[in-house]
């Protein structure tokens, strides 16, 4: 019946088990003091929320269940200490099919030496049953081509409207030397 993280956790535990509790929350540096875990059982607790910090200092672990939570996404950097996760458990999570489910994706998908499960939509109805894969595939392909900017990182600059083109002309061109195809969306 724990409500929070225990503060009295050995520093030295490998495998920490806090499933079937009643965790809401994770706040900021819960497992800063058990730098050697490598395995963290979060399982039937209810999480609704983990603070972006909540698993700082966790270096070591290699495996995080987080599954039958009320998870809808992960903000920005939670999942940005965990370097040498391996496996992580996400099924039976509402999760929400909307932009905030980004961060999650893209960090699965840069970090492919993780195994997971259980990344599927739940939210709003007309995604259920989606894999988030699939979701964020189809928030792209409803940009209109045409108008999305091919070169962001001059995107913003004030060139009149031949100059532009003129760069754009060249761009196209060295681009078209090294035989590299370069699309950016967003």
């Amino acid at each position: 019946d724990l409500k929070k993280v225990p503060g009295n956790i050995p520093p030295d535990i490998a495998k920490l088990d806090l499933s079937s509790n009643k965790i809401r929350q994770l706040r900021a540096k819960e497992f800063e003091d058990v730098t050697e875990l490598k395995i963290l059982n979060l399982n039937s607790n209810g999480i609704a929320y983990i603070d972006p910090a909540a698993f700082s200092g966790l270096n070591n672990l290699e495996e995080l269940d987080l599954s039958n939570n009320s998870l809808q996404n992960f903000e920005y950097g939670v999942l940005e200490d965990l370097y040498f996760l391996k496996i992580l458990w996400l099924r039976e999570n509402p999760w929400r099919c909307d932009y905030n489910i980004h961060y999650l994706f893209y960090w699965l998908k840069h970090h492919y030496n993780v195994h997971y499960n259980g990344l599927e939509c739940k939210m709003p109805e007309e995604y259920k049953g989606w894999s988030v894969g699939k979701y964020v595939r189809s928030y792209y392909e409803e940009c209109p081509k045409d108008k999305l900017p091919i070169y962001p990182e001059t995107f913003d600059l004030d060139k009149d409207d031949e100059e532009w083109e003129r760069h754009k002309e060249q761009t196209v061109q060295t681009v078209k030397k090294h035989g590299v195809i370069v699309t950016v969306i967003g």
